[in-house]
C-alpha cells in the first residue's frame, strides 16, 4: 500500500475513533437528578460550645443556592441584629453565617434551622431541615416541644405559622409579645401544620403562635392572627400541644372620612360597630336630611346628604358607636354627583328564595308598585307584592316562582326613586327557574354536640358559606334544593347565641368560639337525598 493511501487510511481510522469518543461523551437524556445537596463539614462543628467566633461555614458537595431564606431560615432565640447568611445571588458550596454586627447572649444554645432553604443550584432539590446548632456556654441544652398548629375559622391553616416561646420571668407581661422578641422561636413550614423546638432549656414558659407577617418575630394586631396557650408549660415535659391561631377584633376606630361624590362622604372603620350614630356638626339648613348605608363589601359607611352645602369647604362629624366616639373633620367641595344605578343581586334562586332582587348605588326612598311587572313564559301576569329595604338598600319582587319557568320582571321608568329623587329608566331582566330534580337536598344530623346553639353551614372549595342554618335545640339540619356541587361542612359553636361567629382576645384571654369541620368533602347530587351524620369530637 501506498505512503498515500496508508495516510488516508489512518486520518479516516482517527475520525471514526474521535466520532465514537464524541458520541460517548455526549448527553443522553437519563434520570432527573433528584438528590439534594450533602452536608460535608462545617467551621467550627456543629454542636460546638464556648462558641465564639465571628462566622460559620458549612461546606457542601455541589453548588447551592438559598431559597425564600426570610421565610424558611430560623434561628432560635432570634438575634438582633440578625447575622448575614449568604450565598445570596450567585451559588456556592458554602453557607456563611456572619456574626459581625450580631451580640449573642452568653450561655445560650442557638439553632439556626434552614427549613427547605437550600438548595442543589442544577435541579433545585431541597436539603429539607438542615440544622446548625451551637452553644456559648459549656453544653447544648437538649429539650424539646412539640405541637399542631389550626385555624379557628379556617379548614385549612396559613403556611409559615411563627410559634414562639417566652420565659416565664420577673419580666414577663402578657404584653411582651407586641414589644419583645421570643426567647424561642419556630415556625410551620409549607403544608404542615406541626411545630417542633429542639435544643430548650429547663423552665417555665408561655406558648404562642401568630402569622408574622412582617418578619419582626412581634405580633402586630393589624395584620397577624395569634393564638396563646392557657395555661403556662414546665419543660420537660412530654406533653403535645395543640393551638388555634384566630384573627382578632381590632377595637372600633372610625378612620378620617373621604368626600367620594358631590354629596356622598365615606366612613372606614376598624372592629365592629354597634347602633353608629353621624351627627354632622357643621351649619345646615332647615332642610337638611342624610342617609347612612353599610357598605356591601367594606368596613365603611356611606354617608349621603342634602342639599348641597355651598358655603363650606370642611365639614366636622361626630361618630358615636356604643361607647367610642370621636369627632372627624374632612375637606370638602363641589363635585360630580352619584346618578342612580340599578343592579340585580347575584347568585338569588327565586325558586327557592321566592323573591327577585335589585339593589341601588344610592339610597333608594322610594317605590311605584304599578310601574312593576312579573310575566312568565306564557305571557300571564304573575302576582307579586313590591318592598323596600331602606337597610339593605334593595327592592325586593316577592311571588311564586314555579319550576322550568322563565319570567320577565320589568320595572318602567320612575318605578324607584332615590333620596335624590332621582328615578330609574326602563329595565328588564330574565330569569329562569329549573326543576325542582335539578337540585339536592341534604339532611345532616349533628351527634355529641356539648352544647346549643350551633350554626351549620356550607361552604365551597373557597372557604365561602353558600348556606346556613341555625339550630338553638336538637334536631336535624335540612337543606333542602340546594344547587349539586362538593361542599365542606362547618360547625360553630354560638356560644353566646348572637347568630355569628365570635373571635378571640389574647389581651382579654378569650378563645374564639369552637369550630369543627367534618374532616371529608361532601357531595350533592341532583335529584338525590344525602342523609349526613357528623358526630363532633
Amino acid at each position: 500500500m501506498s505512503v498515500f493511501f496508508r495516510f488516508i487510511f489512518t486520518v479516516v481510522l482517527l475520525s471514526a475513533v474521535l466520532v465514537s469518543c464524541a458520541k460517548r461523551g455526549s448527553p443522553s437524556g437519563g434520570d432527573k437528578d433528584e438528590t439534594p445537596p450533602k452536608f460535608v463539614k462545617a467551621n467550627p462543628e456543629p454542636f460546638t460550645t464556648n462558641f465564639n467566633e465571628d462566622e460559620i461555614r458549612i461546606f457542601f458537595n455541589e453548588y447551592v443556592k438559598l431559597k425564600n431564606s426570610q421565610q424558611q431560615i430560623v434561628i432560635s432565640p432570634p438575634i438582633d441584629p440578625a447575622p448575614y447568611i449568604t450565598p445570596l445571588g450567585s451559588p456556592n458550596k458554602v453557607v456563611k453565617i456572619n456574626f459581625n454586627d450580631s451580640v449573642l447572649k452568653p450561655n445560650t444554645t442557638y439553632t439556626v434551622n434552614f427549613g427547605r432553604s437550600i438548595e442543589d443550584n442544577n435541579e433545585g432539590n431541597p436539603l429539607e431541615f438542615f440544622k446548625y446548632v451551637f452553644s456559648t456556654g459549656a453544653y447544648i441544652d437538649s429539650l424539646k416541644l412539640e405541637g399542631s398548629v389550626k385555624d379557628a375559622f379556617k379548614r385549612v391553616p396559613e403556611q409559615f405559622i411563627t410559634v414562639a416561646l417566652y420565659e416565664l420571668n420577673e419580666n414577663y407581661k402578657d404584653s411582651i409579645i407586641y414589644n419583645e422578641i421570643p426567647r424561642y422561636i419556630t415556625n410551620t413550614l409549607d403544608s404542615a401544620t406541626t411545630f417542633q423546638f429542639e435544643n430548650l432549656k429547663e423552665g417555665t414558659y408561655k406558648l404562642v403562635a401568630f402569622k408574622d407577617n412582617n418578619n419582626n418575630y412581634k405580633f402586630e394586631p393589624k395584620v397577624d392572627k395569634v393564638a396563646y396557650l392557657q395555661d403556662t408549660i414546665t419543660l420537660p415535659t412530654d406533653k403535645t400541644y395543640e393551638l388555634t391561631v384566630f384573627k382578632e377584633e381590632l377595637d372600633l376606630k372610625f378612620l378620617k372620612p373621604k368626600q367620594i361624590g358631590k354629596q356622598h362622604i365615606l366612613f372606614g372603620y376598624e372592629g365592629r360597630p354597634s347602633n353608629t350614630n353621624i351627627t354632622l356638626l357643621t351649619d345646615t339648613p332647615d332642610n337638611f336630611e342624610y342617609r347612612v348605608l353599610k357598605d356591601r363589601t367594606t368596613d365603611s359607611l356611606h354617608y349621603w346628604f342634602k342639599p348641597f352645602l355651598e358655603e363650606t369647604d370642611s365639614l366636622v362629624f361626630k361618630v358615636e358607636s356604643g361607647t367610642y366616639n370621636d369627632t372627624l373633620i374632612t375637606r370638602f367641595k363641589d363635585q360630580f354627583a352619584d346618578t342612580l344605578e340599578i343592579a340585580k343581586a347575584d347568585n338569588i334562586n327565586i325558586l327557592l328564595n321566592k323573591a327577585f332582587t335589585v339593589s341601588g348605588n344610592t339610597p333608594l326612598a322610594l317605590i311605584n308598585p304599578e310601574l312593576i311587572s312579573v310575566v312568565d313564559k306564557d305571557t300571564l301576569n304573575i302576582p307579586f307584592e313590591a318592598s323596600l329595604d331602606t337597610i339593605k338598600n334593595t327592592v325586593n319582587v316577592n311571588f311564586e316562582p314555579t319550576e322550568s319557568n322563565r319570567y320577565q320582571i320589568t320595572f318602567l321608568p320612575e318605578a324607584i326613586t332615590d333620596f335624590f329623587n332621582a328615578t330609574n329608566d326602563s329595565l328588564s331582566y330574565s330569569v329562569p327557574t329549573k326543576e325542582f330534580s335539578d337540585y339536592g337536598d341534604l339532611f345532616l344530623t349533628v351527634q355529641n354536640v356539648k352544647s346549643y346553639p350551633i350554626i351549620a353551614q356550607l361552604l365551597d372549595n373557597k372557604g365561602e358559606v353558600i348556606y346556613e342554618k341555625y339550630k338553638e335545640t336538637e334536631s336535624v339540619f335540612e337543606f333542602t334544593k340546594i344547587d349539586p356541587k362538593k361542599y365542606f361542612i362547618r360547625i360553630i359553636y354560638d356560644t353566646n347565641a348572637n347568630g355569628y361567629w365570635d373571635t378571640g382576645s389574647y389581651l382579654d384571654k378569650r378563645q374564639p368560639e369552637p369550630v369543627v369541620f367534618y374532616p371529608e368533602e361532601i357531595e350533592i347530587r341532583a335529584n338525590s337525598e344525602i342523609y349526613q351524620t357528623f358526630i363532633l369530637k
